[in-house]
């Protein structure tokens, strides 16, 4: 993987057997879950997930970026004008930031060290 590069999608849904139904019988996308609240999918194109949500889902796309080493590119983000809005944290394979970028964007960057 490389640094600073788009890795990952995460989206939001409020119903995860239903959007997976939807995903696979549209486009043939497989699903590995992690709990009763996470499921990845692959064979899209591009590696994600859909996370579940009691909140309504207005634009629920996260998009996620991949960096070695957090604490080195988080001071980046700073650095060039980010706000931190979920600082450092770990989940199963990784940790990770989100940050908000000076239009508003929320992003994430992720690290499997």
């Amino acid at each position: 993987m490389e640094n600073s590069r788009i890795n990952y999608v995460e989206l939001k849904t409020n119903d995860i057997e239903k959007v997976k139904a939807f995903y696979q019988q549209a486009f043939g996308w497989t699903f590995t879950d992690f709990g009763p609240t996470y499921t990845a999918f692959s064979n899209s194109g591009l590696e994600g997930g859909f996370e579940l949500t009691e909140d309504q889902v207005i634009n629920g796309a996260l998009v996620v970026l991949y960096h070695e080493d957090l604490s080195e590119i988080q001071d980046k983000v700073v650095e060039a004008g980010a706000e931190i809005c979920r600082p450092i944290f770990s989940f199963p394979g990784g940790r990770r930031f989100h940050f908000r970028d000076p239009a508003g964007n929320e992003l994430a960057i992720w690290s499997d060290k």
